[in-house]
């Protein structure tokens, strides 16, 4: 049985506060911006083409042996990632500027000549080569996908709602993917294709808090006609908020189990989850609800402040 967070309705004055929620939201944004203009995205094997090997030692190998070993032999960039904390899992990222398909196969053997004549009974548990070209449209079509996602939301609440409904809801959506985007930008945390599922994810949950309030806010315009649009908008959020913060509160619970026992594979997007998910929470709340006094969905009633 779940924890009943808020026991009851709340009086909280969201709609009073919306101006400061909305230059806080724009500062953040043009922050991410900034950092994607003039840093740009770490972005992994997935994205920028290489060799991915994974690999298992018979015994415990020190992470700066293996270093010094494959900088005798690799050309470009590469890095080790120790694997669930230990000393003989390694994933090894190498970053190839040779095209040629041939001249890559010939460094895996070699690799795999260094390491095996170094250390005995390697493991190659993993062993993928990305081309510039498969990078390329990987790029491409993890764009495409979230472009489709947020159109996708956009018919689907206006066909459900009405157009400022799903106005709203898609610059919340925006104002989501932005910040999460920016956060990887300012980490430096790898961008690969696990990072584009959990944006696709972080879509779906966000645009669901969303659906919640908004039901919530067109029962009560047509059940309260005396009461302005703003005290309207409060109340819907209010009523909607145990729902909100426990939802959010068990699915945050999770995505910690993941991020702490999961290992280092899936650490950068049980992340992304989080970080992802509280932004979402935090927009369907103050960006999607108070933007829709901006957008005509009001009566002819006193304006409050």
């Amino acid at each position: 049985m779940l924890i009943r967070l808020i026991k009851k309705t709340p009086d909280i004055n969201f709609l009073g506060s919306r101006k400061l929620f909305f230059i806080t939201s724009g500062i953040l944004s043009l922050v991410s911006v900034f950092f994607l203009v003039f840093k740009g995205l770490n972005f992994g094997i997935d994205f920028k083409g290489g060799l991915l090997i994974e690999t298992s030692f018979a015994k415990d190998i020190e992470i700066n042996l293996i270093r010094k070993k494959l900088g005798e032999i690799v050309p470009g960039d590469f890095s080790i990632q120790s694997l669930d904390n230990s000393k003989n899992n390694y994933l090894i990222k190498i970053e190839t500027l040779n095209t040629n398909r041939k001249n890559n196969q010939e460094l895996i053997v070699k690799i795999k000549e260094t390491l095996n004549k170094e250390y005995l009974n390697v493991d190659y548990r993993r062993l993928e080569y990305v081309g510039p070209t498969v990078s390329k449209e990987l790029i491409k079509a993890g764009i495409f996908s979230i472009l489709i996602a947020i159109s996708a939301m956009l018919v689907y609440i206006w066909f459900r709602f009405e157009l400022p409904f799903a106005i709203g809801a898609v610059i919340a959506l925006i104002h989501d993917i932005i910040l999460t985007i920016g956060m990887f930008s300012i980490t430096s945390l790898e961008f690969n294709l696990a990072t584009v599922a959990a944006l696709l994810l972080i879509i779906g949950y966000s645009m669901n808090d969303t659906v919640v309030v908004y039901d919530r806010i067109r029962e009560n315009l047509k059940k309260f006609r005396k009461i302005s649009i703003i005290s309207l908008l409060n109340k819907s959020v209010n009523e909607t908020l145990s729902r909100t913060i426990n939802t959010t509160a068990t699915t945050i619970l999770a995505l910690l189990a993941l991020f702490i026992f999961g290992g280092n594979i899936i650490k950068d997007f049980s992340f992304a989850m989080i970080w992802g998910i509280l932004i979402g929470t935090y927009s369907s709340i103050l960006i999607a609800t108070p933007v829709l006094v901006f957008l005509n969905v009001k009566r002819n009633q006193p304006k409050e402040e």
